[in-house]
């Protein structure tokens, strides 16, 4: 039997799919591969009590020590802090964007939302270190404003557009029908909304939040111009340094072959674990409350 054209580009298609999963799938396992490869062998050499709990991290000294905990508390803190303000309001922004907002002014406010989404990181950590750090220095009395203080705020506003674009498209995805039945029964605008709309768009939601978090812990350029970049233990005003950071300030200069750069390689496979378990954890809550 001859195969129709339709069902041979229809094949076709399905193929090139399988094509584009596969080398995708192929490249997580190639960077997890060599993650672990480069990583494990400091930390071997190490100790991984001491690499993971050390609270010391001088890598170009006489006698090096490569003690990564307060990187690990510091990149916790940084992104717990960003997702507590950025999460309210972008939420709140994607509600009144998708339901309440004139027409007019979602004209106006939609566009500078995904502005924000196109300026490069270095430009907010340029603004951060020209305008925020010298405010934040003045405000609080500090000798210095870069600090966990402002590595927060500047993340704030970094996962802003992800999570407003992407509540804001789940939020009008909800069908017009139940927030019409919502109304019929006596509820208000607002309570159909925070009811209704958003229980019904929670997955969609929460796929804001989880893109909001990677952006998050993955910044590096901006984190590294306002923070200060010293590897202290986490402290609201004082300076600090994420794991991103460590591996951005560092790995320039470490000499190849070193436990420097071993060190920094293992930096980066913690980054990556820690992010590989917050997005297991995170989805098997989304599948538990799909369930649900």
């Amino acid at each position: 039997m001859r195969t129709s054209p339709k069902r041979a580009v229809e094949r076709g298609m399905q193929a090139v799919f399988l094509l584009c999963g596969l080398i995708s799938i192929g490249f997580v396992l190639f960077i997890s591969v060599y993650l672990i490869l480069s990583g494990i062998p400091a930390i071997a050499q190490i100790g991984p009590t001491k690499f993971l709990f050390g609270t010391t991290w001088a890598s170009t000294a006489a006698e090096p020590q490569f003690g990564i905990l307060p990187f690990i508390l510091t990149s916790i803190y940084g992104t717990a802090g960003a997702i507590l303000i950025g999460v309210p309001v972008g939420f709140l922004t994607a509600v009144f964007l998708a339901k309440a907002a004139p027409p007019r002014l979602a004209a106006v406010v939609r566009p500078a939302i995904e502005l924000l989404a196109g300026i490069p990181s270095v430009v907010y950590g340029l603004i951060g270190m020209m305008v925020l750090v010298p405010a934040v220095r003045e405000l609080f009395h500090l000798p210095d404003g870069a600090s966990l203080f402002c590595a927060i705020l500047v993340l704030a506003v970094m996962i802003l557009p992800s999570i407003v674009s992407v509540s804001e498209t789940a939020l009008q995805a909800v069908p017009r029908e139940y927030e019409e039945a919502s109304l019929a029964l006596g509820a208000t605008e607002i309570e159909t909304y925070f009811r209704v709309s958003v229980p019904a768009a929670k997955s969609g939601i929460a796929a804001s939040i989880v893109m909001g978090i990677g952006r998050a812990i993955g910044e590096a350029m901006a984190v590294i111009m306002v923070a200060g970049n010293v590897a202290n233990m986490p402290s609201l005003f004082s300076s600090v340094r994420f794991l991103t950071t460590a591996v951005a300030s560092e790995m320039s200069y470490a000499a190849v072959g070193s436990l420097q750069q071993q060190a920094l390689f293992s930096i980066a496979l913690v980054l990556f674990l820690f992010i590989m378990l917050i997005n297991v954890i995170l989805n098997s809550l989304l599948k538990r409350g799909g369930d649900d």
